[in-house]
């Protein structure tokens, strides 16, 4: 499918809840303040574009493709990325809020969420080598059979990640939060 290009644009304030943003491919594009809820961003390709201040919550992304796009205080909710291009799928998310949203059997190494709300996120058989969770909130996610290997959870809290049963070699937690890997072992831990 051919689609019209679009290309260093900036789009500031724009309501797509009704009329969708138009099929297309956007490169080096800037989306500042606008309203994504509950729109169809099906088969648009998004190359190194910024989502500023954004809302994307239920956004329908089936074969959208993210390439080195970055996410800076969105709210995220209950997005189903599982469904976006996998190849070239690249992001990161700086102070959003992903609660609800799923990664679902995603390769998305080196990802980097830095500050995020990802509460109840859904992370099962994903592969998140060197990825790195920078103060994030992990409360409810699931983290079943997901390959972590090499990644960074130093900062992280509220996860809760069964070693028996996800990969976790060369991963890098703090003692603050090494209970989040031995929840699931019903051990006290005390001071």
């Amino acid at each position: 499918m051919n689609l019209p290009l679009i290309d260093q644009k900036d789009f500031s304030s724009q309501e797509y809840t009704i009329h969708y943003l138009p099929k297309a491919e956007y490169t080096e594009c800037k989306f500042i303040n606008c309203n994504f809820e509950n729109s169809d961003l099906s088969n648009i390709i998004f190359l190194e574009c910024d989502f500023i201040d954004c809302n994307f919550s239920n956004v329908k992304v089936v074969h959208t493709s993210f390439n080195d796009c970055t996410f800076t205080t969105c709210k995220i909710l209950g997005v189903q990325f599982q469904n976006c291009n996998s190849f070239l799928l690249a992001f990161k998310f700086i102070d959003c809020t992903l609660n609800l949203s799923s990664f679902y059997q995603l390769k998305i190494n080196r990802t980097k969420f830095t500050k995020c709300s990802m509460q109840q996120v859904d992370f099962t058989e994903a592969e998140i080598k060197h990825g790195t969770f920078n103060t994030c909130d992990l409360k409810n996610s699931t983290f079943d059979r997901t390959n972590i290997e090499h990644a960074d959870f130093t900062s992280a809290y509220n996860f809760n990640i069964n070693p028996n049963f996800n990969q976790i070699k060369h991963a890098s937690f703090s003692k603050e939060n090494i209970s989040g890997l031995l929840n699931s072992f019903h051990i006290k831990i005390k001071n």
